[in-house]
């Protein structure tokens, strides 16, 4: 499930080394930093693909994929067993207690086998609290300050950059789904530490793969809208519903709607308040199990991702 994995060990956990002086050697295509008005260096280079950066302070491996690294494309994702391999590797390659580093960043992912074209699961995947939805060319994000979201084609990702598709995953619609923890990782576990030999750890890797889940869930799925049907009307309340949801159906859908709404607002055509009642009827509305049902793309994909979950090794 891992995917990026971004390290620092600080100087203090390899006391006695000179890091700028040994590190370096074990790399390939370094460069040097000069920052401080001079005063202070930095080294990177690569240990074959994987970027590393060395400073009196400490050596980081960012802005790459381990996963990538270790098992040589990140169309596969790092399971518990492969996550321990990796850091013991690249502990023997530094000469580094490398499982001593404190983790900065985390990329959860998996790739799941859809039915249909993915642009389908997109339009029936809608807003999540906390979150701001972004609609991509050929994906959907969710962002905070702290996590991102992301679902997109892992096939045409591959084809951007032109890489080799695995065979299995040829001519098949491939939906990646990550979850990537970018800052203030420690609060958001609610951990005075986060090292990488806990990564490995069965309890923090079930925790972490349960939150991956979780977020899932939190996203609010658009349901299929029913017929406008007069039998089915007895209050003036079920009369309400319904005209809402032809409303809905007429401007493209619940996010359309939700997006007028949320235009109407910023141009200054309705208040604060009257935006968050209009959404609140429209979102009642569309979540009503009596004039709406859940979607089957919808129900294809939960049991996609409930399945990505039994297995945590």
């Amino acid at each position: 499930m891992y995917d990026t994995i971004n390290m620092r060990l600080k100087q203090e956990e390899v006391k006695g080394i000179d890091l700028l002086q040994e590190i370096p050697c074990r790399l390939s295509n370094t460069s040097k930093h000069y920052f401080n008005e001079g005063k202070s260096i930095a080294i990177s280079g690569y240990l074959d693909k994987l970027k590393v950066g060395v400073s009196e302070f400490g050596v980081t491996i960012k802005d790459n994929s381990v996963c990538k690294w270790y098992l040589g494309d990140n169309f596969q994702t790092l399971g518990r067993g492969d996550t321990k391999r990796s850091i013991e590797k690249l502990s023997d390659l530094l000469y580094l207690p490398i499982h001593k580093a404190d983790i900065t960043r985390i990329d959860l992912a998996q790739n799941i086998i859809m039915n249909h074209d993915l642009s389908v699961y997109y339009n029936h995947l809608g807003d999540m609290q906390y979150y701001s939805r972004l609609e991509q060319p050929k994906g959907l994000y969710y962002q905070n300050k702290k996590r991102h979201l992301v679902f997109y084609s892992k096939v045409d990702d591959y084809k951007s950059k032109g890489l080799q598709i695995p065979e299995m995953y040829k001519n098949r619609q491939v939906l990646r789904y990550e979850l990537r923890y970018k800052t203030e990782i420690l609060k958001q576990f609610n951990l005075p530490e986060l090292k990488a030999e806990m990564l490995y750890n069965e309890s923090f890797y079930m925790q972490i793969i349960d939150k991956w889940y979780q977020e899932y869930l939190n996203i609010n799925k658009i349901r299929d809208s029913l017929k406008f049907d007069y039998a089915m009307i007895k209050t003036k309340r079920q009369y309400q519903l319904q005209s809402i949801l032809y409303y809905v159906n007429m401007n493209g859908g619940e996010l359309e709607a939700i997006k007028e709404i949320n235009e109407a607002f910023k141009t200054g055509q309705i208040t604060k308040k009257q935006s968050f009642d209009l959404k609140s009827q429209i979102k009642q509305a569309c979540s009503s199990e009596l004039y709406t049902c859940k979607s089957d793309v919808i129900s294809e994909l939960d049991k996609k991702i409930k399945e990505s979950v039994r297995f945590y090794n």
